[in-house]
């Protein structure tokens, strides 16, 4: 276990009957970049149960902070909706991914496109000062089935635009657009198709996307991430990765699981 930390459960907050979010200590030396994830777990007996999850705070706050969906036959997932302030939970000391600003090229607009709990690396990228340097706009799209489940709306929109470092940027520059597909909303269909028909690009007051100007990263249902690669790479929108940023990245850790 010399390659985990033990942390502690700060806070736990349970957003629907499927979904929470939690905040733990942070040893000093764990490093990341905004938008990777780490391994998180539990013991088990006498082994680690652990799972890849994005990490929700940003590189320079004090605290770490999770976003999980509830799957109540899951082997940590059931067990991991019932934490309580004080609980120890284990971290790898080393984090990874894709969605980093490292791999993509610079652009026009950045455009984060997350459905569920794929919205958890973007609220780290949001939350970085170098996103608003490299980005005339940054757009965050979250997709859900129903209101309940657009976790941290009211942070993204009233809470961030106060933020000391980066309130007044994020302000400037930030388009958020949640919509849902199972309920009336003021947005409402599924990310895809409100790409295709050009109506999230009106809705937000922006151009639409082209690969010469715009830049894209998706994190979410293995269906959503099929049809944008689809959309994109018909576009001609070139995939970057580690050894070489292109014009989108795709976070593949949490597909099929």
């Amino acid at each position: 276990m010399s390659n985990m930390n033990e942390e502690r459960v700060l806070s736990v907050h349970h957003w629907t009957d499927t979904l929470f979010s939690f905040r733990t200590t942070r040893d000093p030396s764990f490093r990341f970049r905004n938008g990777e994830f780490t391994m998180i777990g539990l013991k088990v007996g006498e082994k680690p149960l652990l799972r890849a999850y994005s990490i929700v705070s940003a590189n320079y706050e004090e605290e770490l902070e999770f976003f999980s969906i509830k799957v109540q036959d899951g082997p940590l997932t059931s067990r991991l909706q019932h934490l309580k302030v004080g609980d120890p939970i284990i971290v790898s000391r080393k984090a990874t991914g894709t969605l980093v600003l490292d791999n993509v090229t610079s652009g026009r607009n950045l455009y984060l496109i997350g459905t569920g709990t794929g919205l958890a690396p973007f609220l780290s990228i949001i939350k970085d000062p170098e996103t608003y340097e490299r980005f005339e706009r940054v757009v965050l799209v979250h997709g859900c089935r129903t209101v309940k489940e657009l976790a941290y709306g009211d942070m993204i929109a009233e809470t961030l635009p106060r933020d000391e470092l980066i309130g007044e940027l994020l302000s400037e520059k930030l388009i958020y657009y949640p919509t849902v597909t199972r309920e009336p909303f003021r947005n409402s269909g599924r990310v895809t198709d409100l790409m295709t028909s050009g109506k999230l690009f009106t809705d937000a007051g922006i151009a639409p996307i082209e690969q010469a100007h715009d830049r894209v990263m998706l994190c979410g249902s293995p269906a959503m991430l099929v049809d944008l690669r689809v959309l994109l790479d018909g576009m001609g929108f070139v995939e970057g990765n580690h050894g070489e940023p292109g014009d989108f990245v795709i976070e593949k850790a949490f597909v099929e699981k």
